[in-house]
């Protein structure tokens, strides 16, 4: 593309930022460069359910315009965004990876694209993910398969492997996903981006449509980025405590940007590649371990963790699935037939779940909180591999 370099499509969206406020480089010509990369390599990678093109470079000549009066910008001023399809967005059709919801346009956004959209970012469209984010890849029946940009034969990972995929491909600056058993993580791991599953509440879950009331135990709503400062920016951007979501948190939000300055000598790092018996591959567990080599370099205390978990997916499977079936269990009788294989097993295991074993489960849930709550009065932070 003449005029702009493409390899800012690579560029850190906390540089994008620098560049568009000293007007060196204008949200138009940054969201046409995505929207060309989009169009010429997304073919083969499907990141990407829908484009929303006009409505991103409409916003992006009002991003300019700010720019060029001097208006006071937000957090994310011109910089482009892709929105996981799970998440609602107003006005744009949102899937949920379902051909259930294939032609669903919401009325309002949920709380992660309000955030995102008012601190001046601007949505290029919205990205691949399984049917409701019920796998670890991102397959559906809506097309393709989304696929890993390092090597198309293989996985981006899932539920936000779009995200992932968006991200590492240079289609887009930031992405937005969500994570219940690993969704942000896992694409994160797939595809060497960074991803953060936020604490319990520190993000709203507000989803911005009347779904049927699900107590949500297990999902929260982030970001997957191409830096750590990046994962930063995203984060002070979503947290924040929001009335209609009644898990929020109401405590102060951290000032994450400054975290990332701190010097890490003397943190104390606790690591293990098993969590006491979680089967990994002896590669995945060297690898972890030549990571904590590195924080050991940098001044901290590196001892290897005690924490054992016990088949900790059968508690994790019981609430996720019982969330399933109450949000999505009604698509069971549709005569329509639009579930996927692996949408209509875990919405079926979550209609058979039993109260005695949703209460079971949710006591395991807690005695695991406690065995890291007590961990983390030795340590400052727990490393473990992401995937097996």
């Amino acid at each position: 593309m003449a005029g702009i370099d493409e390899n800012l499509a690579f560029a850190p969206a906390t540089e994008l930022k620098e560049l568009i406020a000293s007007k060196e480089v204008s949200p138009v010509e940054i969201t046409q460069l995505y929207l060309d990369r989009i169009d010429r390599l997304d073919g083969q990678l499907n990141s990407y359910l829908t484009v929303t093109s006009e409505l991103a470079l409409e916003s992006a000549r009002k991003a300019e315009k700010a720019v060029v009066a001097g208006d006071e910008l937000g957090p994310l001023h011109g910089i482009p965004i892709s929105i996981k399809d799970l998440q609602m967005t107003k006005g744009v059709k949102t899937t949920g990876g379902s051909l259930a919801y294939k032609d669903r346009v919401p009325d309002a956004d949920c709380a992660v694209v309000e955030r995102v959209l008012s601190a001046g970012a601007i949505m290029l469209g919205k990205t691949n993910s399984p049917e409701f984010g019920l796998l670890g890849t991102t397959e559906n029946r809506l097309g393709d398969p989304c696929r890993n940009p390092w090597n198309p034969e293989r996985t981006s990972g899932g539920s936000s492997g779009g995200a992932g995929a968006s991200i590492i491909a240079g289609l887009t600056s930031l992405a937005t996903g969500g994570d219940g058993g690993g969704s942000i993580r896992i694409p994160a791991s797939f595809t060497g981006t960074y991803g953060i599953k936020p604490t319990q509440g520190r993000v709203s879950s507000y989803t911005g449509i009347n779904s049927p009331p699900a107590a949500n135990y297990t999902s929260q709503q982030g970001g997957l980025t191409r830096t750590v400062r990046d994962s930063a920016l995203m984060l002070q951007v979503l947290s924040g405590y929001d009335s209609r979501d009644p898990g929020s948190l109401r405590a102060p939000v951290p000032d994450f940007m400054a975290a990332t300055e701190r010097d890490v000598s003397g943190f104390r790092i606790g690591w293990s590649p098993d969590f006491g018996g979680i089967s990994v591959d002896a590669e995945v567990a060297e690898i972890t371990k030549g990571a904590i080599e590195a924080f050991s370099e940098l001044g901290c205390s590196v001892d290897q963790s005690s924490l054992k978990l016990e088949n900790p997916f059968d508690p994790w499977l019981v609430i996720f699935a019982a969330s399933a079936y109450v949000s999505n269990g009604h698509l069971l009788d549709d005569p329509a037939d639009p579930l996927t294989w692996y949408g209509k097993w875990a919405i079926e295991q979550g209609r058979d779940v039993t109260t005695t074993d949703y209460v079971r489960a949710l006591g395991i849930r807690n005695q695991m909180i406690h065995k890291f709550e007590d961990e983390f009065e030795t340590f400052d932070v727990l490393v473990s591999p992401t995937m097996p």
